[in-house]
């Protein structure tokens, strides 16, 4: 059974590793922090997408909403 601990104690250790490494690229409290993430790039379009919220106010999704009654 020793086989399996030693798996085991290898995977933690690995894990253990893996988070250290990740700690030592996060800037410290004297370095500069990290830049901000971009920003997405939106297209400015006129009707919203099948996903967006409706524009009525229902807080459904346009699909579920308008864009049902919009189709004829």
């Amino acid at each position: 059974m020793s086989h399996g601990e030693d798996r085991f104690e290898k995977h933690f250790e690995r894990q253990r590793d893996a988070k250290e490494q990740y700690k030592k690229n996060l800037p410290g409290e004297d370095d500069e922090p990290l830049p901000p993430p971009p920003e997405q790039i939106k297209k400015g379009k006129d009707e919203p997408g099948r996903n967006d919220p409706c524009p009525c106010g229902s807080g459904k999704k346009y699909k579920q909403c308008c864009l049902k009654g919009s189709k004829a």
